[in-house]
């Protein structure tokens, strides 16, 4: 019997929240995807990161169905659970509704339903994102229509999770990171949209100028800090519903981060900003933005008060961003920003 279970566990945050589990001895069943391959590959993975996989169990499971489509000997295993992580989701710009929602909201509902199921769940902890739950104000096509399906059906994922939970009982944990980027010290991270789409263009000289003002902040977190911050949630969150926005609040500026980037890459930084409502009426084939990026790019910034205390609880510090965010850098372009793999 497994006490832990990641769904989305060969994602970029799944499998560095299993090392981070397994690191501290609890016992995880990963919910895997693609048979046999995928799990030899996860666990090849992990032993190369360090982690002891002979407390890992894996199982077949699709969030999109009820029930997760889970089979009755993987029910039976999955029994006392007392912990269930959601990282699952499809991210990519420009995808459909139809193609978004079944895994990123539909999937968000059925996990709840599932987790309550459970006769010792202590907490569902929900992996959302910063911006997600701060633009929940429309509703249908109106929110896909203004947002993208990516973020519009993240949104409507959110908002489910908060309210059928309390309905059902179960203990929640919604977790909204910022950017997350590569680990701390090697820069690894495995994914390469979003900020990392910026890093690109300026390496390969398409960025002549930047989106949003100087005030831009698009905060990050390091994966492997995100990772330590989810593991220690079950333990340290004792209400019914609680809600953390993790990030680094000393990321620089957008423009200041781009810099910094540019400094250590070689390459010339932009000097220009161009406001978002420009670019948005600007012709895609002109500007190089994605549309759905856009909404990113804003000078809010966000309370981690409660963030903060639990990583205090649990003895976390965020490690120096600024050198951080180099060995990403560093990183992505090693990896030729995913093309290498």
């Amino acid at each position: 019997m497994s006490s832990t279970l990641v769904l989305g566990a060969t994602g970029f945050t799944g499998r560095w929240l299993l090392l981070a589990l397994l690191g501290r001895g609890v016992p995880v069943a990963a919910a895997v995807r693609g048979g046999s391959a995928r799990d030899a590959g996860l666990r090849r993975w992990l032993r190369d990161h360090g982690a002891d996989d002979r407390a890992l169990v894996t199982v077949a499971a699709d969030i999109t169905r009820p029930g997760l489509g889970l089979t009755p000997a993987d029910e039976e295993l999955l029994g006392d659970v007392r912990d269930v992580f959601n990282t699952a989701a499809l991210y990519r710009f420009g995808l459909t509704a139809e193609e978004a929602r079944p895994v990123n909201a539909d999937g968000a509902r059925n996990v709840v339903h599932w987790s309550a199921t459970r006769p010792r769940l202590r907490r569902l902890v929900h992996l959302s994102g910063y911006r997600v739950s701060q633009e929940a104000r429309l509703d249908g096509p109106r929110l896909y229509a203004e947002l993208g399906a990516y973020e519009a059906s993240k949104t409507e994922g959110d908002a489910a999770v908060r309210l059928t939970a309390p309905q059902l009982g179960v203990p929640l944990t919604v977790v909204n990171p910022s950017s997350v980027i590569g680990h701390s010290a090697t820069g690894e991270a495995g994914q390469y949209i979003g900020l990392a789409g910026i890093v690109e263009q300026l390496w390969t000289g398409r960025l002549p100028a930047l989106p949003g003002s100087r005030r831009t902040f698009v905060p990050v977190v390091t994966v492997d800090y995100l990772a330590e911050f989810l593991a220690s949630v079950p333990e340290l969150d004792q209400d019914p519903v609680h809600r953390h926005w993790v990030l680094d609040p000393a990321t620089p500026c957008l423009p200041d981060l781009v810099a910094l980037l540019a400094d250590h890459l070689g390459v010339r930084a932009p000097r220009l900003t161009l406001p978002v409502g420009l670019i948005r009426r600007l012709p895609r084939t002109l500007t190089g933005a994605d549309p759905e990026t856009l909404g990113f790019l804003s000078e809010e910034r966000y309370d981690t008060g409660s963030a903060d205390r639990l990583a205090r609880a649990a003895g976390l510090r965020h490690p120096p961003v600024e050198q951080a965010l180099r060995h990403w850098a560093s990183r992505l372009v090693a990896d030729e920003f995913g093309r290498a793999a």
